[in-house]
């Protein structure tokens, strides 16, 4: 081929050779820009078959507000009754244990007691002396009768029949505040519980001193447990979330999925000073006794007026590196991954969000499934 037909096919091809290597530049750069934007925002997805995954729509519901607390079991303190022995002594038979459930007037243990026998002596002598006082004024009365006695002195004797009587009635009282009897004589102090009900707490063992009443604790402490209490720590921040008669639920570690429901009966009008909480008190009934002083317990507080929140479903929720995280749909094919912050859980398996998300917004209904299925797209 001569050199005149190489440059007339030069001129015909050249152009179109300059077309192709600039088209070939220009889908490198687009591709390569198109890597750069899938690089700089990690949190955008794009899949191929989004029809494949169930979207939710995120809601606007009206919600009570909620609190959780922790708390444990105690007695009613109005059904509770500390038991003491007016008179010191010496136990010499002890007939209850801790943890008992004992009847109104049944005997819990026996105390000889040098103050019951010392009551006894001068309730002894005050009624020999009323009978002395008795006779000297009946004899009184008939000197006279006769004109042989002044009336001064039959008022004399009169005033000391009338005293004598009252020592008589203070000493009989004396020992029946000991414990004793008064037709019984004796130095024994039959200790018997004042109400029905379950020994909470016990202070005392066989053969053991007991004190004056002012120098010892309580021997026992008998609770009717059929109403118990449930004391919360609130603390001072979240006071105003809890009122007077809101509705409280109460989980207990000893019967996982069994819940209590019960109301808000009391929030102390005075903080602790360590904490900076208060006690909130619920009252619940426990009839079948299975709830136990000094049992954890977990309470939610409902308050009675509700508020507008944003929920959506828990399974739309996946956490990662210490984050929550929902996918939400940007297009027909794309999904950003979006942060968001929670408040609590709902009953129904809905998530409160208190930012990220608003009402009407379209989010994957399961983000674990669509994770690992982007996670084996990428491979």
């Amino acid at each position: 081929m001569n050199n005149k037909m190489l440059r007339c096919i030069a001129t015909i091809l050249g152009p179109l050779v300059l077309m192709l290597l600039a088209a070939s530049c220009s889908s490198d750069s687009k591709a390569a820009l198109t890597k750069a934007e899938v690089t700089l925002d990690p949190n955008l997805y794009t899949v191929e078959h989004a029809d494949l995954f169930k979207l939710a729509t995120v809601e606007t519901l009206e919600l009570p507000s909620t609190l959780n607390a922790n708390g444990s079991v105690t007695a009613d303190i109005n059904n509770t009754i500390h038991v003491t022995s007016q008179g010191s002594g010496r136990v010499v038979e002890l007939k209850v244990r801790l943890g008992d459930f004992v009847k109104k007037g049944q005997l819990l243990l026996t105390i000889r007691s040098t103050d019951l026998a010392g009551a006894f002596s001068d309730y002894q002598k005050a009624v020999a002396d009323e009978r002395l006082a008795q006779k000297a004024f009946e004899r009184a009365q008939l000197l006279y009768s006769r004109g042989a006695l002044a009336e001064k002195d039959l008022q004399q004797a009169e005033d000391t029949e009338e005293k004598a009587q009252v020592d008589v009635r203070t000493a009989e009282q004396h020992v029946r505040i000991l414990g004793g009897d008064p037709a019984h004589p004796g130095s024994l102090i039959e200790l018997r519980a004042p109400v029905s009900g379950t020994i909470v707490e016990q202070n005392i063992s066989g053969f053991e001193g007991i004190k004056s009443l002012d120098n010892t604790p309580n021997l026992f402490t008998i609770a009717d447990l059929t109403q118990v209490w449930v004391l919360c720590d609130v603390y001072e921040n979240d006071l105003g979330e809890v009122h007077l008669g809101d509705t409280a639920e109460i989980r207990l570690n000893a019967y996982a999925g069994k819940l209590y429901r019960g109301k808000v009966a009391d929030i102390s009008r005075v903080l602790d000073p360590t904490t900076r909480s208060a006690k909130v008190r619920i009252v619940l009934p426990n009839h079948d006794a299975s709830l136990r002083p000094g049992m954890f317990a977990v309470a939610t507080f409902r308050s009675q007026k509700t508020q507008s929140r944003i929920v959506a479903p828990s399974t739309a929720i996946m956490r990662l590196q210490d984050k929550d995280w929902v996918f939400r749909k940007d297009g027909p094919q794309q999904f950003r991954r979006v942060e968001v912050h929670l408040l609590r859980e709902n009953p129904d398996g809905m998530e409160q969000v208190q930012d990220g998300l608003i009402a009407g917004q379209q989010i994957v209904n399961n983000a674990l499934e669509f994770s690992s299925a982007v996670a084996e797209q990428a491979k």
